[in-house]
């Protein structure tokens, strides 16, 4: 199904030109439309173009009355614009149907277009990231984008890792049959945790009661993921969700001082803090295979054991 995809930079300038060039070659020859913004290769300092070319690429993509809106990559940027950004046209142009799509430093547009307006967004690929890589893109990524283009996807899941059962239901006993549970109409949103931290005590970071959070990263040892998710803790923001589900969290190194200090610490520490379950394992993050979350939408989170499901239903 022949699709329009508005590509665009609001974020890092392009730096791997071959990746980009890959990625919109792929998605054409998927069938596509796509559609570059004038400014996609713009760069000034470390930006895709200095603050005023990135607002209008944002407002242009918004105008563009594609079915998908999709970033060149992440990187840095977003946040010092927010101020910037016309959220009532980009709402606007997610009621007629364009889907924002994108992750990383996207984080910041979509938490941003959430708490002003409540429109939907995507967690999900970038240009150069996962349709430009060198080999094949991911196959459940392709997936996760197809479904998103033809309106079919319905949820997702995935198998927890055998050590986030012990503590499923927020407890430290050991895993049973009975770690069963279902959250029902509960608000999905997060991403990038390094950006959601930075907006805490912002009007950019949406007052979400009852939600299930989902958080990822990359290039964060352990304990600065901790020292983020305590700012989250300590502003309240974390007692007020259903559930905390975690993606992943990759390109970091330990040290010797770390002493057993590691990334399972940290989710222990997390689940002693909180009543609400945490579950981790989610393949989402700065890593190949990533499913697409509706931002913003009404889930049902649904856990079996080891079985974890995500699901919104169809979302034309």
């Amino acid at each position: 199904m022949k699709k329009h995809i508005y590509i665009y930079s609001p974020c890092s300038a392009v730096r791997d030109k071959a990746a980009f060039r890959r990625g919109v070659k792929r998605l054409q020859a998927l069938g596509h439309e796509v559609e570059l913004d004038e400014a996609t290769l713009a760069s000034h300092q470390r930006f895709a173009g200095d603050d005023e070319t990135r607002l209008a690429a944002i407002h242009r993509a918004a105008a563009s009355g594609a079915d998908v809106a999709l970033i060149s990559r992440g990187g840095y940027g977003l946040t010092r614009i927010l101020p910037g950004i016309n959220y009532k046209a980009v709402a606007k142009a997610v009621a007629k149907g364009t889907k924002f799509v994108g992750l990383s430093d996207f984080t910041a547009l979509q938490m941003a277009l959430l708490a002003k307006t409540g429109a939907e967004s995507w967690a999900g690929p970038a240009l150069g990231e996962d349709f430009g890589t060198e080999g094949e893109p991911d196959d459940i990524m392709e997936a996760c984008f197809d479904d998103l283009i033809t309106g079919q996807g319905e949820g997702t899941g995935w198998r927890l890792p055998k050590v986030a059962t012990k503590s499923v239901a927020g407890s430290a006993e050991p895993a049973r049959a009975k770690d069963v549970f279902e959250l029902k109409n509960a608000v999905l949103w997060g991403g990038n945790l390094a950006v959601l931290s930075s907006l805490v005590g912002t009007p950019y970071l949406p007052a979400v009661k009852g939600g299930i959070l989902f958080v990822e990263e990359v290039h964060e040892h352990p304990y600065r993921l901790e020292r983020m998710l305590t700012q989250l803790l300590h502003a309240g923001v974390l007692a007020q969700q259903k559930a905390v589900v975690l993606g992943q969290f990759t390109n970091y190194k330990l040290v010797p001082h770390d002493k057993g200090f590691k990334l399972a610490t940290v989710v222990a520490w997390l689940q002693r803090q909180i009543k609400a379950p945490v579950l981790t394992g989610l393949p989402f993050g700065h890593v190949s295979t990533k499913v697409l979350l509706p931002v913003g939408a009404k889930v049902t989170l649904a856990v079996e054991d080891r079985d974890a499901f995500l699901l919104w239903g169809h979302k034309h």
